[in-house]
């Protein structure tokens, strides 16, 4: 129909993948794909597979089987077309340590045919205030952000980070997050790993977790594990002098009860906290410690790895 928008196909389609390395099977049958323009977390614990797959879809390694294509190429043959139109943040960088920041963003750009400009890349990672310090003077935090600009100034339509936020400080992290949420208007396709699971809720769009070389489960942040339709918990501390005996009939399943701290199970909060908040009132006594939350992205990716089949063997 004219005036409808241009099919887009997939930025990473990953089918059947499998690596092994002799005996040990790292990445074993997984599935996935990124859409263009979407932030997708690749997560698992250590061991999982992850490092694998997303460095098979780097280029830097081969698959044993399996199709893998990125932009529509082959990452293992695609050569300087390829390169070019993707960026890499590595867990830990390379810059050249007696270089200025500006030397080093202008050298990567040098890469490129189209580069985006350097200025302008300094200051979207917020190192405009050094671009003239030698690369050895940078903190840690800043080191990242170098990483991050030496991956943006060519320009990539499909951006892989590794741990983009590793060693920065709260304020900084923030300030990242608002960078890489932000490139989704230069229509970026993003493939995050993180160990920092508040990055992914803030970030991704989709979820997949590994477990020992298999895709376990995929899904959005907010309904991960079933998070959506999860039951919401109540916890509290009742008085010392006051048992959980006396607590009022209501809403909610059993109890748990630590030493005096209460956690509730209800699917009616609503209710729980109204027969709640009327008894304590009536008791004269305070509910310390009061908080009302479903179960985090954290609660569902523990479930989630903790429950996976021990049985297989785990890749890198």
């Amino acid at each position: 129909m004219d005036g409808a928008p241009a099919f887009q196909p997939p930025a990473i389609v990953v089918e059947r993948l499998r690596k092994d390395y002799g005996r040990l099977r790292a990445v074993d049958g997984v599935s996935f794909q990124v859409r263009r323009g979407e932030i997708y977390a690749l997560l698992g614990p250590n061991g999982a597979g992850k490092t694998t797959a997303v460095e098979i879809l780097e280029g830097h390694r081969k698959p044993t089987s399996g199709s893998v294509r990125v932009l529509g190429f082959d990452p293992g043959a695609g050569g300087r077309h390829f390169r070019e139109r993707i960026g890499i943040v590595l867990q830990s960088g390379g810059a050249d340590a007696e270089l200025t920041v500006r030397e080093m963003v202008g050298l990567y750009a040098s890469f490129y045919a189209q580069p985006r400009d350097v200025a302008a890349t300094i200051e979207q990672v917020g190192l405009a205030g050094k671009r003239r310090a030698r690369v050895r003077t940078l903190s840690g935090g800043q080191l990242r952000r170098l990483d991050l600009a030496l991956a943006l100034v060519g320009g990539p339509e499909v951006l892989f980070l590794d741990e983009p936020t590793t060693g920065f400080d709260p304020n900084a992290r923030r300030d990242a997050w608002e960078m890489i949420a932000g490139l989704r208007h230069y229509g970026t396709t993003i493939l995050l790993t993180s160990h920092y699971l508040d990055e992914v809720q803030r970030l991704a769009d989709r979820v997949g977790v590994m477990s020992h070389g298999h895709l376990i489960e995929e899904s959005t942040p907010d309904a991960l594990g079933g998070r959506d339709i999860a039951g919401t918990l109540i916890s509290f501390r009742l008085p010392a002098a006051l048992p959980a005996a006396e607590l009022p009939a209501g809403p909610w399943d059993l109890p748990e009860n630590r030493d005096g701290d209460i956690t509730m199970h209800t699917d009616e909060p609503t209710r729980v906290l109204c027969t709640l908040t009327r008894w304590a009132v009536s008791q004269g006594v305070e509910l310390e410690g009061l908080t009302v939350a479903r179960p985090s992205l954290e609660d569902a990716y523990l479930r989630i790895t903790d429950n996976a089949s021990t049985g297989g063997r785990g890749g890198r």
